[in-house]
């Protein structure tokens, strides 16, 4: 992120948070129960989940050149346990796999797979697990985790119209906020998460394709014969 922008994020913010409830308290407060009320409708309706996803990761003290990865996503929730939760990048070619608390990561091109637990990954990597715990929190869980403003309406990539809110910790993390744009039914099409020394990481869903029917077996990346493992 370019000096210029360090310089004025935070005026910009404040003036986004004043522009939402320039009208009344009363009403934004409204407008953000009426969000967070159908964020927990969706979440309990979401069955499964079918999406093209676009990540852009700044590095503050680069500038402002996005790191850009693009692939798609599938993601299963399952009653009493963790979801399922697969990502093929095509840029770069690698693909992510979530299953019953085990990371797996393929990587083709160095024939090398990395493998481990999503509880130890996440003791390492607070950012990546706080930050995005948010997408399928609910109402009482985001209310209780974190302070939520709404910061008005916006239209992401794609001309998906949305509400913009921002979600600030209420617990010390490796970020300091996260932002989340939720559509009409309550998803949360977009994310941005900013951590402490202003690095931020931004995810789009987009062609989704909600409640079809997803194999359990699709979560299982099949790794050719001779892909050396790396254990985490």
């Amino acid at each position: 992120m370019n000096k210029f922008l360090k310089q004025f994020l935070p005026v910009m913010a404040i003036a986004l948070l004043f522009g939402s409830v320039s009208v009344t308290e009363s009403r934004a407060q409204g407008v953000l129960n009426e969000i967070l009320k159908r964020m927990d409708a969706q979440n309990k309706s979401l069955t499964s989940l079918r999406a093209d996803v676009t990540m852009a990761k700044v590095d503050a003290n680069l500038g402002d050149d996005a790191d850009i990865m693009k692939g798609t996503a599938v993601y299963l929730p399952r009653k009493g346990k963790d979801a399922l939760v697969r990502i093929d990048w095509v840029k770069p070619d690698e693909t992510l796999a979530v299953v019953d608390k085990t990371y797996v990561i393929y990587r083709p091109r160095l024939q090398q797979a990395y493998t481990g637990s999503t509880d130890s990954a996440q003791k390492g990597n607070q950012k990546a697990s706080g930050a995005m715990a948010f997408m399928n929190m609910s109402r009482a869980q985001l209310k209780a985790n974190y302070s939520v403003a709404y910061l008005g309406e916006a239209t992401v990539a794609g001309g998906v119209k949305t509400w913009h809110l921002e979600l600030t910790p209420k617990t010390k993390m490796s970020y300091k906020s996260a932002e989340v744009w939720i559509d009409s039914d309550g998803f949360p099409v977009q994310s941005k998460v900013i951590e402490n020394n202003n690095d931020s990481t931004t995810v789009l869903l987009s062609n989704l394709k909600k409640n079809v029917t997803i194999d359990a077996a699709a979560f299982k990346i099949k790794l050719p014969s001779g892909t050396k493992i790396v254990k985490g």
